[in-house]
């Protein structure tokens, strides 16, 4: 007993000895307030989190180290707000990342406009987050707009151009619903067969599907979240409408939680999204096993990658930021940070496009 004792201290010893501690100059700090109500939510929280730690690891930013805080804001409104102040307010952050939901960004832009704090968006879409007229936001993910572009000429070309709409409460999916509308009238002159306002967690279809079954679509949209959007597809089968009747889905179809909830009822649903875990690039590749090997997921969906890009954006743009970093000089990190976001150019990253 003895003597594995003292080969323990000894290894303890040796331990203290080898360990290099990383002396940092100052911190940038640095909000982070997103949905975290499922697995999925928690591990793009995670990620972030952990690709954090590995630049400070790294020796930080030009010798800083970032201090991130990581809150839950659940997809609701007024939590995202009392984050937001909080985190402007009471943590002094040097910037805002979030929020996943356009419902909960939407009102939090109103926030670090008005403190004049950048904020960078990982995944709402809702074409009026950037059309608010704040210079203190950006967005990582393609803005709902162009999703809709490219699903109306898809849908009329290749499904038709009868189709029934399921539109959930949440911002994205109602501008996801209003901007495929429009795309569909603009294109190919076609008005909506069927819409069906819902509420953002709404869990009975049936009598919705009922009136689609019998109103001779070629396809049903069905823009919601993702756990949402699964229960609708599975109620369209019990329903009685076979594959003949093309599932179209928002964007959020691509979040792991629809096959997994959905099963076969995801099979064949189309949908645009700005990543693939089948793209066979490099950097996919690479990306896949990392997410895989760290967080168990076998198929990282987009919001995966552009959280997985919005810290590679936020480090490039910290490292060209002028930083004082002293008790005096917040303002004016929290503009050279935000002018070193905008000023970057030709990012290559996880997005194929």
């Amino acid at each position: 007993m003895f003597k594995i004792s003292k080969i323990c201290l000894g290894a303890v010893a040796l331990s203290f000895m080898f360990v290099s501690t990383v002396v940092y100059a100052g911190e940038i700090r640095i909000g982070i307030t997103m949905r975290m109500v499922s697995e999925n939510g928690q591990k793009y929280g995670q990620m972030m989190m952990d690709e954090i730690d590995i630049i400070n690891k790294a020796g930080g930013i030009n010798g800083n180290k970032i201090v991130a805080t990581l809150m839950n804001d659940e997809c609701k409104s007024d939590k995202g707000v009392a984050n937001a102040n909080k985190l402007v307010s009471q943590k002094k952050v040097h910037l805002v990342i979030g929020s996943s939901c356009s419902s909960v960004t939407l009102p939090i832009v109103a926030v670090t406009a008005k403190a004049k704090v950048p904020q960078i968006v990982p995944h709402s879409t809702n074409a009026k987050i950037t059309k608010l007229g704040s210079d203190w936001v950006f967005r990582v993910p393609v803005s709902g707009r162009f999703y809709a572009g490219v699903n109306a000429k898809y849908v009329g070309e290749n499904i038709g151009k009868r189709i029934a709409y399921i539109c959930a409460a949440d911002a994205a999916s109602q501008n996801d619903c209003q901007a495929m509308q429009g795309q569909m009238r603009s294109q190919h002159g076609a008005e909506p067969v069927y819409v069906a306002e819902v509420q953002e967690k709404e869990v009975d279809f049936r009598t919705h599907m009922q009136k689609i079954k019998t109103s001779n679509v070629d396809g049903i949209m069905i823009a919601a979240l993702a756990e949402t959007m699964a229960r609708a597809l599975i109620q369209s089968y019990e329903a009685g409408m076979d594959e003949s009747v093309r599932r179209i889905g928002s964007s959020s179809a691509s979040n792991a939680p629809v096959p997994k909830i959905a099963g076969d009822a995801a099979k064949n649903v189309f949908f645009a999204a700005a990543y693939a875990a089948a793209d066979k690039r490099p950097i996919a590749r690479l990306f896949n096993e990392m997410v895989r090997e760290r967080y168990g997921i076998h198929a990282p969906d987009h919001d995966f990658s552009q959280a997985y890009d919005l810290i590679r954006i936020v480090e490039i743009a910290l490292n060209n930021a002028k930083l004082q970093l002293t008790g005096s000089s917040l303002a004016d990190d929290r503009i050279a940070i935000r002018n070193a976001i905008a000023g970057i150019r030709n990012y290559q990253g996880l997005a194929s496009g």
